[in-house]
């Protein structure tokens, strides 16, 4: 496990929900996604923004994780506005007595963070990369103190670029995958995938993404949960093999499976992370 991480099981599934639909609130956190993310940045129209606000302080008074209405949610998210309406959003809710994150948006450098952090009392922060100079500073705004998680905005991403090209997202993806693990974070989660009926699709990129060792994803729409949680799930192979490798693995040296695969102990911390990874499926 990473240095910084908490220990606490991984998230598959994040659903997005705009701040001023709190209509919406209680059906997203009963939804079967790991993590909420309730929106007053990009979701929300800028007349609509402060009663938006209110309406999330009101629900997270009132709302108590972990009862039997919503056995999987296990984190809740506020996604901030940038800029001094973040500021203000912050103040607002380093008040409320619910354990929340902060998720904040068109962070490019460390810098942007430490007001902030001086604001968030001490809320864990998700910082959102979303343009090129932030892929290029990634390691440093994920090796602040106040980040417990990097996320990469690719829509925000490719409209500065001017491409979805796969290559392109890729290099975005790789480089933050590599900046999370050297500052100690868990790997990140993939961005919400903007095609909500094309289901097809969104299993074949969550795969890729899975492939190149992201765990979890976020969405935009209930439907497409069931997906991601499908694309993240260890197969009966991956388990077998990752227990039998602990089995025959942590006595140290070079052992050999009932296959005939070699290992050792270099192969015991992804045997781990397979374990891991099943503990949201439970």
């Amino acid at each position: 496990m990473s240095a910084r991480a908490s220990g606490a099981r991984p998230i598959v599934a994040a659903l997005y929900v705009p701040g001023d639909r709190p209509d919406r609130f209680e059906t997203a956190a009963a939804s079967g996604a790991n993590m909420v993310i309730l929106d007053l940045e990009d979701a929300v129209a800028p007349e609509r923004k402060d009663a938006a606000r209110e309406a999330v302080l009101d629900w997270l008074a009132a709302f108590r994780p972990g009862d039997e209405r919503h056995p999987a949610l296990a984190v809740v998210q506020v996604r901030i506005n940038s800029g001094e309406r973040g500021d203000d959003d912050v103040r607002a809710l380093a008040s409320s007595p619910a354990a929340i994150e902060l998720r904040v948006p068109k962070v490019e450098t460390p810098g942007q963070l430490d007001v902030l952090a001086g604001l968030a009392s001490g809320l864990p922060v998700t910082a959102l990369v979303e343009s090129a100079l932030g892929v290029e500073n990634a390691y440093a705004i994920a090796a602040h103190p106040a980040v417990t998680r990097l996320a990469l905005g690719e829509s925000d991403l490719a409209s500065e670029l001017g491409t979805r090209a796969p290559a392109v997202l890729d290099y975005a993806r790789i480089r933050l995958l590599y900046a999370a693990r050297s500052a100690g974070l868990e790997a990140p989660m993939m961005s919400a995938f903007p095609d909500i009926r094309n289901l097809d699709a969104l299993r074949a990129d969550t795969l890729r993404g899975r492939e190149s060792g992201w765990f979890g994803r976020s969405a935009v729409h209930p439907s497409q949960l069931p997906v991601i949680h499908e694309a993240f799930a260890p197969t009966d192979a991956e388990l077998d093999w990752a227990r039998e490798v602990l089995s025959v693995g942590e006595a140290g040296g070079v052992s050999t499976l009932a296959s005939g695969e070699m290992v050792d102990a270099a192969m015991l911390g992804r045997a781990r992370s397979i374990l891991r990874a099943a503990e949201p499926f439970a």
